[in-house]
């Protein structure tokens, strides 16, 4: 049996468009640029961070990949960059200048990157015109969407319009989180990334499955990074609570737990045992390959993290390496 090729749908990009956009006009987005000795930074938080290669450069991109195994990479726009803070024409011109980047990339090696669109997600209809415009424009088929927009959650009515938008073109979504909900001792301890952003993507699930939202789109793919958050391992407690809590089934009478299969999960857990029982709980059909690529939460080892997965099957190994992946790329082989 020929292995399966290995598809990261979690790899992140800051395309060289953005940055010369932040060098121009740093207060039109309000991020600053700084070129120190040849490098470049990015301020994040009030912290600068080293921009490397790898986020902007296609050679450097396609070096890392080989390095891990990695046959074909989905780009998405890395959480630095997810200005949903700014107005509308500077969102618009953000968005642009990211999606370009992005399509810039991809094209210098077509046969093993593919783009994830970004949209100015806090003003729906410019998400909406942005989206048409990188569908018709590039043929990407996935959109990146964080997790809350400026603490608003997906499941609102003001972002149906486009969530039904991405379901239409039959694009599937790929949600990150950027903000930490959670508030109280997380200053301690990297928690606002170590546990606040599994929360973050808990939350919006639940908020997705609560409302009646997945009820409304029956057909939009969502897959879900860093393993799903919590949601794998505490959907139990979801599905007792509607059951038994009149107010939880105020907006949909559907189980939680019926809707767990609606969503797709990356198999960054950090644990194998973890990653085996995620795929037992969802099937090996609804898990793919992520590995948050250049940041450092990803897998130390790609291959080795695989492979330590307990009881992992030859074809559970290609439905989560390449099938299931490919499925949602539109470019799943007969």
């Amino acid at each position: 049996m020929t292995a399966p090729r290995i598809i990261d749908l979690h790899n992140h990009v800051i395309p060289l468009t953005f940055v010369n956009a932040l060098r121009a006009e740093p207060a039109r987005y309000g991020m600053r640029i700084e070129d120190r000795d040849g490098k470049i930074f990015y301020e994040r938080r009030g912290r600068f961070s080293e921009l490397r290669p790898v986020f902007y450069d296609a050679g450097a991109k396609l070096a890392a990949m080989d390095a891990m195994g990695i046959e074909i990479a989905a780009l998405s726009a890395a959480p630095p960059v997810f200005l949903h803070h700014l107005e509308a024409e500077a969102a618009v011109a953000a968005a642009s200048h990211i999606n370009d980047g992005i399509a810039q990339i991809v094209n210098e090696h077509p046969a093993r990157l593919r783009g994830m669109a970004f949209l100015p997600m806090q003003h729906p209809d410019a998400a909406i015109a942005e989206l048409e415009r990188v569908v018709r424009e590039y043929g990407f088929k996935a959109v990146e969407l964080a997790t809350s927009i400026n603490g608003a959650q997906l499941a609102e009515k003001q972002f149906r319009p486009v969530l039904r938008t991405i379901e239409q073109l039959g694009c599937f979504v790929f949600t990150h989180p950027y903000q930490c909900s959670a508030d109280g001792g997380m200053d301690d301890y990297d928690f606002y990334n170590l546990l606040g952003f599994p929360f973050d993507t808990t939350l919006m699930v639940a908020h997705l499955m609560f409302s009646g939202a997945l009820d409304e789109l029956k057909t939009l793919k969502i897959v879900l990074s860093h393993g799903g958050g919590y949601i794998p391992f505490q959907i139990g407690r979801l599905a007792h609570g509607h059951k038994l809590r009149p107010g939880t089934r105020r907006d949909s009478t559907t189980s939680p737990a019926e809707l767990l299969r609606r969503f797709y999960f990356d198999a960054l857990t950090h644990d194998a045992e973890a990653a085996r029982y995620l795929i037992d709980k969802v099937g090996a059909d609804r898990v793919v390959i992520g590995t948050d690529h250049p940041f450092d939460m990803g897998p130390e080892n790609l291959l080795a993290s695989i492979a330590a997965i307990p009881r992992l099957t030859a074809d559970e190994r290609a439905q989560i390496c390449e099938r299931t992946a490919a499925a949602l790329l539109g470019e799943l082989k007969d």
